[in-house]
């Protein structure tokens, strides 16, 4: 991967004048949203004062009318803002990304797919809503690999006639990742946050092993890795195969790295990383800029916290067989 340094004299050399213009575009589009806003507020005023001084009827077509000018107008904004993003991760994010890690390409609109994410088996509830955006994939020296942001919903309903309201639950939001291994499995290992343990000490340790939904609970020495996780797996030699001591290390190592839980599985050749994540990735600033280099070095580090599994699994090491 290109260093920080290269980065900055790409930025300078290839960036900087497009990010320039599209800069100018940005404040443009903001401008016209403060006048319009002002605009709007003006309308509303007045349509204040005139329903003080008109009948009940009168006054609700009134706010009818100030409803479809609030509308239009975020409408009109809403566009201009999604085009510019459109327009800065097709004209800069792909540029910065493919530059960055050779072999590397990007697809804004793109994602992990949906039996992807399902085939994984991190996650078992049903899912009723689905999303995702910014795909990368490619290749990492021998390393096949690709990852999305994908966010993943069900829901609830309750109440009856009028009173009945639909919820919406967060199965995952974040970084999915799904990268080539170094070994073929037969079977599937699940390595799990470790919540129950933590918040019921040993009792915890019954409830994993009643979990109707999971594989047979899989038992490790290493103890600052039974702390951090839990192990499901079809196999218990080849888990205890797959999760060597240099791995649940390093797994450990990044685990205590992230502000939040990890999620790992090996199944058919392929690992399967999930972390969560409230920020979202590669995402321009739509009222600050994002034409500095400063935002060019948030998203190439974005970029290497993508690929990081790669170094922090050691992905690239063939100890094995498989090239």
């Amino acid at each position: 991967m290109k260093t920080l340094e290269q980065i900055q004299e790409f930025y300078e050399s290839e960036l900087k004048q497009t990010l320039a213009a599209m800069e100018q575009d940005r404040q443009k589009m903001i401008s016209k949203a403060m006048t319009v806003t002002g605009i709007i507020g003006v309308v509303g005023l007045v349509v204040g004062l005139l329903i003080t001084q008109m009948g009940a009827h009168n006054g609700v077509l009134l706010l009818i009318v100030l409803g479809i000018c609030v509308a239009i107008g975020a409408g009109a904004f809403s566009a201009a803002n999604k085009n510019y993003k459109a327009g800065y991760k097709s004209q800069i994010i792909h540029k910065l990304i493919t530059f960055a890690q050779p072999g590397l390409e990007y697809w804004p609109d793109g994602g992990i797919s949906k039996e992807i994410f399902t085939g994984s088996k991190l996650f078992t509830h049903s899912i009723d809503r689905y999303r995702c955006e910014d795909l990368v994939r490619g290749k990492v020296d021998k390393t096949e690999i690709l990852f999305s942001e994908i966010h993943a919903e069900y829901k609830t309903t309750s109440g009856t006639g009028k009173d009945r309201r639909t919820e919406w639950h967060t199965i995952f939001k974040g970084l999915f990742v799904a990268a080539d291994f170094n070994k073929h499995f037969r079977g599937r290992t699940v390595v799990l946050p470790d919540t129950a343990q933590k918040a019921f000490g040993l009792f915890g340790q019954t409830l994993q092993s009643w979990n109707p939904s999971r594989d047979e609970l899989i038992r490790l020495e290493d103890v600052e890795f039974e702390k951090e996780f839990v192990v499901y797996g079809t196999n218990q030699i080849e888990s205890r195969y797959i999760l060597s001591p240099a791995l649940m290390e390093r797994i450990v190592e990044f685990r205590r790295r992230l502000r939040d839980g990890l999620y790992l599985s090996f199944i058919g050749s392929k690992v399967y990383v999930a972390i969560p994540l409230e920020t979202n990735l590669f995402e321009p600033k739509t009222f600050s800029s994002a034409a500095g280099f400063e935002s060019i070095k948030e998203y190439y580090n974005q970029l290497r916290f993508g690929l990081a599994i790669v170094d922090e699994l050691n992905l690239n090491t063939r100890i094995w067989t498989k090239e």
